[in-house]
């Protein structure tokens, strides 16, 4: 690039924090920050001339002749973008650094489910003190070290998840494409035709599958029958890829142990700004332990993100090769502009 690059970062678009990036970067850039919510044509208007954009949709997409290099996600999922959105030659880049955030998110439900410590000890002593309990009288709780835990998808957050249970002591199943495992992280590994084997051994099945057509309904009443009848199912992925009538029915029925949901089948939308997350009354359970796809949220995963924006940007700048590639555009709607 001849001259300063130039950056859009898109507010109000999936991923807050676009203040960080002019922080981060350690190579020239001019940098624009506009909303899509209160601006949606002055950020499409930037769009035109700018080099990148980061954020998620920009109302009307990418005008034509832009000048565009790179689309960069600030976070992973990218099913509301392909290919045909950008014009030929355009990389998109996602971004993760959310799997050890969750990881620690799927611990701490798996935790509680064994010891039951927030739903059930703390309460109780709180309402009633002892209440004829102590260190050899009362119900006994269960223990992470032993139990085995089903990844259905090791991909970055099976990685992470895999790492902590193996810190209890847990016996790892993990289940991908390739059938891959780590030495020491994972002590059985298949392919999806042994999808059987991993539901019928696991305590916990936890799903990290990404949404579409190949995963949608991947786990569903068949599967929901091959499990332990006290194993606890999570959905850390894509709603989707659990079937929602299949879930429910598993869950009221009590043909499984319970539920550590967060990701859902409704999420608000200006006309329904608080919508309950299925058409199934799941929040009437007492074995779900639901949380507003907010798993991965916390400060420091933001500050992770810009920083891997920034490092991309800063790779563009200096004409190296970009991380997190997911594909490029082949949209022929005229020259993007000069160099």
């Amino acid at each position: 690039m001849s001259t300063i690059p130039s950056v859009l970062a898109l507010r109000d678009s999936g991923m807050d924090g676009c203040d960080l990036l002019e922080g981060k970067l350690s190579t020239p850039w001019t940098v624009a920050l506009a909303s899509v919510r209160d601006e949606p044509e002055a950020a499409r208007a930037r769009a035109a001339t700018a080099d990148a954009i980061v954020g998620g949709p920009l109302p009307g997409g990418v005008p034509p002749g832009a000048r565009l290099r790179l689309y960069h996600a600030p976070f992973a999922g990218y099913d509301w973008i392909g290919p045909d959105d950008l014009p030929a030659g355009v990389a998109f880049c996602n971004t993760h650094e959310h799997e050890t955030t969750i990881a620690e998110h799927l611990l701490a439900a798996m935790l509680e489910w064994r010891t039951g410590l927030m739903r059930e000890t703390h309460p109780r002593m709180r309402a009633n003190s002892w209440d004829g309990r102590n260190i050899v009288v009362g119900p006994h709780k269960l223990e992470m070290r032993g139990a085995t835990v089903g990844i259905v998808g090791y991909g970055r957050i099976g990685r992470e998840t895999a790492r902590r249970c193996k810190a209890f002591d847990m016996r790892v199943m993990a289940l991908s494409r390739s059938g891959r495992g780590e030495p020491g992280l994972v002590d059985w590994r298949g392919t999806p035709d042994r999808l059987g084997e991993l539901l019928a051994e696991s305590d916990f099945v936890v799903v990290c599958l990404p949404g579409g057509a190949a995963t949608r309904g991947y786990i569903g009443a068949a599967e929901f029958a091959a499990m332990k009848p006290e194993a606890v199912v999570a959905n850390v992925g894509r709603a989707e890829t659990i079937d929602e009538a299949a879930l429910y029915a598993a869950l009221a029925g009590r043909r499984i142990g319970g539920a550590i949901i967060d990701v859902w089948y409704r999420y608000p939308t200006a006309a329904e700004p608080n919508p309950w997350p299925s058409r199934f009354p799941f929040h009437r359970l007492d074995n779900v332990i639901m949380s507003p796809h907010a798993s991965a949220w916390t400060a420091a995963m933001t500050d992770r993100r810009w920083s891997f924006v920034a490092a991309n940007l800063d790779r563009l700048a200096r004409g190296e090769p970009l991380l997190d590639i997911r594909f490029e555009g082949t949209r022929r709607d005229g020259p993007r502009g000069a160099d």
